[in-house]
């Protein structure tokens, strides 16, 4: 079993792999307003050192009511990516009145302790993501992101460069799959598409395609659980 802590380290690097960076853009893109006009980086490493780097301070509490859902922000050492930026964009998804704290019965706070966390957001090559998925008998082929009991497995190619034809700013696939992994965690299934021209539930996979609906990243739209059908 893979160890990922922020000291642990797991040895997955294949020849060459270093050498022959995927293309992305050219600059780190942060959540929030003006994130779309900023550039994209121009390469990433498919494979990092298999160790996490953990983000610092702790968030405040948010949400308006009900049970505290504790998390970590952890950052695969090697990829270039701050883990302290990781988890700023983390924490806005999460702390957003459309995501899952929109319910009034859900708080969320991001900490350090991992006797304390009831789930950690990583952020892992493709390479280190498609081995950590593995583990729980998902295949992504090195290409989405998932989620197992505990972990939030974000692939560091589709937060770079989110997907082709997706038609909606990075910053909106970068909500949609932190919400959607998330929302894993919080218990929420696979859900289609409602119908043609309509937002895509965040539970849809919209990385696989919107099947003629649109892009959405969120759960709540204005202030109502946005959903469709569930796939068994």
């Amino acid at each position: 079993m893979l160890a990922l802590s922020a000291t642990a380290t797991v040895s997955l690097a294949r020849p060459g792999d270093r050498a022959n960076p995927e293309p992305a853009g050219r600059n780190r893109i942060a959540y929030g307003a003006g994130a779309d006009e900023q550039a994209r980086p121009s390469a990433y490493p498919r494979v990092g050192a298999g160790s996490f780097a953990l983000a610092g301070e702790e968030s405040p509490v948010r949400g308006l009511d009900g049970p505290i859902a504790r998390y970590r922000v952890a950052v695969e050492q090697g990829t270039g990516q701050d883990p302290d930026g990781f988890a700023a964009d983390v924490d806005a998804v999460l702390a957003d009145p459309r995501s899952w704290i929109g319910s009034g019965e859900l708080r969320v706070q991001r900490i350090n302790e991992v006797a304390d966390a009831d789930f950690t957001v990583y952020l892992a090559t493709p390479v280190t993501s498609e081995a950590m998925c593995a583990e729980g008998g998902l295949s992504t082929e090195g290409y989405t992101s998932c989620r197992l009991p505990g972990k939030v497995i974000i692939n560091l190619a589709r937060w770079l460069e989110a997907v082709p034809d997706y038609g909606a700013p990075l910053a909106v696939y970068r909500a949609y799959v932190i919400n959607h992994e998330v929302g894993h965690e919080f218990g929420a299934g696979h859900e289609a598409c409602p119908a043609p021209g309509r937002p895509a539930p965040v539970m849809q996979q919209q990385t696989y395609g919107l099947a003629g609906c649109l892009p959405n990243a969120w759960p709540f739209l204005d202030g109502h659980r946005y959903a469709g059908d569930l796939i068994p």
